[in-house]
């Protein structure tokens, strides 16, 4: 049965969607568990949801029998409530998975090249300097990719997210590139405004 053969997993918004995908792979996990394997795969690629957001989809996914949750015994110091996914839950998820029309188109939200296209209002060292500091994010969250990478490597169970990681490392890689490039059209563009007989308020054809 499909997402769209059922009223209730068709209502679903994308946060509950990833937090049973965090279940379906081997094992019980509480909440913070899952928050904190989202900010190791899930947020280098898509988004990773707030602890709030996760803990409130569990709720709702435990009343619609997707999901069911024990409290840890005794033996623990602290009581935990850990959530495994049910086989109505994975049908659930294997059906929205498995429908294309889901999934829909990338979507870019740059706020550096947001400013880059404000450039006209601002120093063109500050952009520079935006641009670098982008980079360096960049070289971290590239790092932290490369970290996922290793500690998913071992285990079989996560084969199928090392591809999204590597395709995510060839992501970062890539933005790191285009910042290059992005720092040597600046330096063009700078370089042809400061020629003689071109104004700061032309317009890069000179018109």
């Amino acid at each position: 049965m499909t997402s769209r053969q059922n009223g209730k997993k068709q209502d679903l918004p994308p946060t509950a969607w990833a937090v049973l995908g965090l279940l379906s792979f081997p094992g019980q996990r509480t909440g913070y568990e899952l928050k904190k394997w989202a900010d190791s795969s899930l947020r280098f690629f898509y988004w990773a949801p707030a602890i709030s957001q996760i803990y409130a989809e569990l709720r709702r996914l435990e009343g619609l029998g997707h999901v069911v949750s024990s409290r840890s015994g005794p033996e623990e110091a602290r009581a935990k409530r850990r959530y495994a996914l049910t086989e109505s839950g994975r049908a659930a998820l294997a059906g929205w998975a498995a429908d294309t029309s889901e999934a829909g188109p990338p979507v870019l939200k740059h706020g550096l090249l947001l400013r880059i296209w404000l450039g006209h209002l601002a120093d063109p060292p500050r952009l520079r300097a935006m641009v670098a500091d982008h980079q360096e994010r960049t070289r971290g969250e590239l790092a932290a990719v490369r970290e996922a990478m290793a500690q998913a490597g071992d285990v079989d169970a996560w084969a199928f997210p090392l591809l999204a990681l590597r395709w995510s490392e060839r992501q970062h890689l890539a933005e790191l590139d285009l910042a290059d490039a992005l720092l040597d059209d600046l330096a063009v563009l700078e370089a042809s405004r400061t020629r003689p007989g071109q104004g700061a308020g032309d317009t890069p054809t000179g018109r």
